[in-house]
């Protein structure tokens, strides 16, 4: 039997907010009925705060006490405030949930940013089937719940996941057949490479390009024209450099090592000891 806070009870004994809003200014969705729980939810928006929020859903006690709980978070807030609202931060205004029944608090989750997504149209236009055709588009990873490789990723993002059965508990993904549970690991081990490989250097792509491109410019140019050569930034693909030698360098025997010793050796030191300089024609 999994243990309940009496929060949680009392938001699934006493939900609050239950209903439909008629004239809603953004309605959201998440879960489907596959999967045994779907949640919509209705938004009231005035000069930018929530003044009115009511939910539906299917499902269990849990997907009952986060639905109603969200929207009591979200009542009365401006919309910058509340975009702001993760799943976790549902489940811990309820004071937890069991692990297996994490998957409640992201469908309140999903459904809010869905909401939001739909807030500002020119009229109202119901999102089921504008998300079924997002979701065509998105790779499906676990075809029993219909869980996308977006999903899945947002998960171990927003609340550090690091194994299959953490990612089942948060979005069912793997939770029927388990024929998904591979592409779920190699998910996992991605998201937690490319995040190493971030703090490796502690820039974002962005800043590494524009610093790359400053060692080049104004560290590695000067020192090359000195003996009548110079070098060109050509592109950059991840760690790999891509330059071409010009003046008396392009021609010179120890271009190699002019490549090696001095222009990758400089960029490793200054920005990542990944960098691998290559020249091209």
């Amino acid at each position: 039997m999994w243990d309940y806070s009496e929060k949680v009870m009392d938001h699934y004994r006493n939900p609050r907010n239950v209903g439909k809003i008629d004239d809603a200014d953004a309605v959201g969705s998440a879960g489907s009925l596959t999967c045994g729980d779907q949640l919509k939810i209705y938004l009231k928006i005035k000069d930018g705060i929530v003044t009115d929020a009511k939910f539906q859903t299917f499902g269990c006690g849990s997907a009952v006490a986060s639905s109603s709980m969200l929207t009591e978070m979200i009542i009365g807030k401006p919309v910058s405030e509340v975009r702001k609202i993760t799943n976790k931060d549902i489940a811990d205004q309820l004071e937890g949930l069991p692990p297996e029944k994490m998957h409640c608090s992201v469908m309140g989750y999903e459904a809010l940013e869905d909401a939001l997504k739909d807030w500002g149209k020119d009229e109202y236009q119901d999102l089921e089937d504008i998300r079924a055709e997002e979701d065509k588009k998105q790779k499906i990873v676990c075809t029993c719940f219909g869980i996308t490789e977006n999903v899945i990723w947002d998960a171990i993002k927003q609340n550090g996941l690091k194994t299959v059965e953490e990612v089942t508990n948060y979005t069912k993904a793997g939770g029927a057949c388990g024929k998904c549970k591979g592409l779920i690991q190699d998910i996992i081990d991605t998201y937690y490479k490319k995040e190493e490989h971030q703090k490796s250097d502690g820039l974002s792509p962005a800043q590494k390009i524009l610093k790359i491109n400053t060692i080049i410019e104004k560290q590695i140019s000067p020192e090359l024209q000195k003996d009548g050569g110079d070098i060109t930034l050509v592109d950059i693909d991840g760690n790999r450099v891509y330059v071409k030698l010009r003046g008396k360098c392009s021609g010179c025997k120890n271009s190699t090592l002019t490549l090696k010793a001095f222009v990758e050796t400089s960029l490793r030191d200054a920005v990542s000891k990944d960098i691998e300089v290559i020249e091209v024609e």
